[in-house]
Parts: C-alpha cells; structure tokens; sequence
C-alpha cells in the first residue's frame, strides 16, 4: 500500500508526486496515456517562471524525471474506477490490477474536444490530427488547415507556418481568443490565412484520407469549400471525469466542483489541474494545485 496514488501524470499530478515524496510519502503515479500530459505537445512555450522558452516535451520529461528521481512509483494503466475502502481507497485499473493507497489524488487532466461531425473518429491519423509537433512533419510543402483560435491553435499555427505551403484557420468567433502576442505572429505571416465567424460542417474525404473541408460563414451563410492535405484540431478540452463522480462531485460541465484547496466531499481524495472548476488552465496553476493537493494530502495523512 502507498501513502498517495496520484492518478495522472500531467504538470498537476507530477507536482503532486514531488511535494509529496518530499514530505516523506510513498507514492505511485498512475497514467494512462504519456507522462506530462497535454503540455509535451506544445513546441514552445515560454510563460514558465525560469524558463525564458522551453519545449513542451523537454519541460514535461524534466518533471517528470524530477519525481522519478525522488523515488515516485510510475504505472502506465487507465484507472476506471476509485472505491473507498476500510482506512484506504482502491484504485481498480483497466488492466484489472487494483492498487491500494491511504490518499487519492486525482489529476485526471482534459481530452481533445471534438466537433462531432461524420467520420471524425475514422479521420484521425488519416489526415486529422491534433499535434502538430507530432504530425507536423508528414505536411511539409503541403496546404493544411488549422481548426481553433486559442493560444494552442495559434501556436501550432505557427510551427506548421515554418514547414507547410499554406496554413489556413479557421475561428467560430469574429476575432482570436488566444494571447495578442501570438496572433499578431500568426497574422504576419505570408502563408497564413484566416477566416473567422466560420465553421467546418463537413469533412471532404477520399479513399478514407481528408482531402478537404466544408466551410460556413455564420455571419453571411456562404459556403464554400477548401482542399487540404491535413487539418489540424485545437478547438478546446473536455474532462473525463465521471468514473469518480460518486467520491467527488462534478459541476455542470463535467469538472470536479472543487475550490483553490482542492479538497472533496470525500476525506483523504483531492483533486488537482484541469480537470477542477477553476478560471485559468494553465502550467503554472496546475502546479500550484499540484503543491496544494499534495500537501493536504500529507496533511490528512499525519
């Protein structure tokens, strides 16, 4: 039995694991995708106090080396289910192992948001993608389309802007919402094109590989269509929360309904990062809830 089980291994839950090792706790990290979670695909990121620019893989394999190096347990299992047991919580593993801790962190993190249209499963790896770090590199000199106008979108509007032809996005909203800095960079640039108040409706396929998009104006109504030879996806996140909504609850959006202390109504289960109600999703405050979880934590346990 372990102290802490953190389940997630994003900048909240490795943070979490590096307060809580420090405090003296045996602790196991459980995730089930990659270590570092959503921040290893951005190709730069340069808002991390003491770092002037970083990758976002260099600083999520740091981190994660960090809490490896302190002697945190690491399992790369899909957690499915959390009971409350007798003085401990069960942690039960889509592998069918089930993993026993006195504390529960969850920092469950957020998925890609999809736009629900037809086909869109059967499309990803066959011309739609969600990381252009990753996937970037099979679109050079080609024409391709970036769906989003956040602070990811725009990024990796810009990286695709350095090996791509033409990079065209494509916003819902009349302006970006992601950082000034960053679409004043994008709208600089020669091979990019943006169209905002425009939707896709359609995916435009052949032989099971996008070759283009079906467009609207929500303002104007027009159509139209655009060839691509891939379409990149950054249109928001979504928790996945609802295997532990019995111990912790949700709000309307499906986020754990917790506050800055990150405490539940269940003793001895805390919640960290993304996938809590809170105002801004970012490193640095998935970190902070990552301090705050572990050392309440560490607190309940003593």
């Amino acid at each position: 039995m372990h102290d802490i089980i953190i389940v997630g291994a994003g900048p909240a839950g490795l943070t979490a694991a590096i307060y809580a090792l420090r405090a003296g706790k045996s602790t196991l990290v459980i995730e089930k995708g990659g270590f570092g979670g959503q921040i290893a695909f951005s190709p730069k990121v340069e808002n991390i106090p003491g770092f002037q620019e970083i990758s976002g893989a260099e600083f999520a394999e740091q981190l994660t080396e960090q809490a490896m190096n302190l002697g945190a347990d690491m399992e790369m299992e899909k957690v499915i289910r959390l009971e409350k047991a007798e003085g401990c919580f069960r942690v039960h593993t889509e592998e069918e192992n089930v993993y026993e801790g006195r504390a529960v962190i969850l920092a469950t993190g957020v998925k890609h948001r999809m736009l629900g249209l037809e086909n869109e499963d059967s499309l990803i790896g066959s011309g739609l993608s969600f990381c252009a770090v990753c996937d970037g590199a099979f679109y050079e000199g080609q024409e391709v389309a970036m769906i989003g106008g956040g602070n990811s979108a725009l990024q990796e509007a810009l990286l695709l802007s350095e090996i791509c032809k033409k990079v065209t996005v494509i916003q819902n909203l009349p302006d970006f919402t992601g950082e000034k800095k960053l679409s004043e960079a994008l709208l600089k640039k020669d091979n990019v094109q943006v169209h905002f108040s425009t939707v896709v409706t359609a995916y435009q396929e052949k032989d099971g590989q996008l070759c283009g998009l079906q467009l609207k104006n929500t303002e104007n109504g027009e159509t139209a269509s655009l060839p691509v030879g891939g379409a990149f996806l950054a249109v928001g996140l979504v928790p996945e929360n609802d295997a532990f909504r019995e111990l912790a609850a949700l709000n309307n959006w499906g986020y754990f309904d917790t506050a800055e202390d990150c405490l539940t109504r269940t003793p001895g289960l805390f919640v960290a990062g993304d996938c809590r109600s809170k105002a801004i999703r970012q490193v640095v405050t998935a970190a902070s809830d990552g301090a705050v979880a572990a050392m309440a934590a560490c607190r309940y346990l003593d």
